[in-house]
């Protein structure tokens, strides 16, 4: 299993002041450091975060895949079609919210995705469309020429007890189910230092993208070490 660390959160530090610092190069080098597979980030269309010159500078500095999250929105797909980073994870956006709050619905957007994966996947872009547990939003996935999903794990991580685990079995049948389909699976959002251990026992998942966790632990004990001890948790090894 790979782990792509997403670094949204160091630029949002950095957002506080406008300014220079931390910066969030220097944050990616130092997690692909400590043994990152891949970094993720997320272009919103308020840039509340990372701005366009960070995904540029991440294309030309950054020599590990790169998972451009993002909306499908014209102007955000014509910079992901510029830069060629190795993923497009395609995530609905609300400008109110303060993190993605849920999967795609793929169904209902079918237009602008039959518009928009042919034209990522032209530019050698793999495309991931970051959706629920559900059968019907993955095989439309499917359908619609989508070559991974990433399974949203938001609602396991905040659960609790029986519900908790009724989420991870859905989880679990849902990456088996993808996988069947010959979609890649990815998986992500909530994850942390306790809960991921269940989701790496998924066979089927190739790669967590996990962010928030990471960069939280980071302000006690550096991005290195965060990064290290997340890995020890998804490659099963010890620090």
């Amino acid at each position: 299993m790979r782990l792509s660390i997403n670094i949204d959160h160091v630029a949002t530090l950095r957002q506080a002041r406008r300014g220079k610092e931390p910066d969030v190069l220097s944050a990616a080098l130092e997690a692909i450091r400590a043994g990152a597979d891949g970094i993720t980030f997320h272009l919103r269309e308020d840039r509340r975060h990372i701005q366009d010159s960070d995904v540029y500078l991440f294309k030309k500095e950054l020599n590990v895949p790169l998972n451009f999250e993002g909306a499908m929105s014209e102007e955000i797909i014509k910079i992901v079609l510029d830069i060629a980073p190795y993923q497009m994870t395609i995530v609905p956006e609300k400008r109110e919210e303060l993190t993605t709050e849920g999967g795609l619905d793929v169904i209902k957007n079918k237009e602008k995705l039959l518009k928009y994966i042919p034209l990522l996947k032209e530019k050698n872009i793999r495309v991931s469309l970051f959706v629920e547990p559900d059968k019907e939003q993955i095989e439309s996935a499917k359908e619609f020429g989508a070559d991974a999903i990433e399974i949203h794990t938001g609602n396991y991580a905040n659960l609790e007890g029986p519900e908790k685990e009724k989420e991870l079995m859905k989880i679990r049948e849902m990456a088996k189910f993808a996988k069947n389909l010959d979609l890649i699976v990815n998986a992500g959002h909530g994850l942390n230092y306790e809960n991921t251990y269940e989701i790496v026992k998924i066979k089927e998942i190739e790669e967590l993208s996990i962010g928030h966790s990471i960069i939280s632990r980071a302000v006690f004990v550096g991005i290195f070490t965060a990064v290290k001890e997340m890995l020890s948790i998804v490659k099963n090894k010890k620090v």
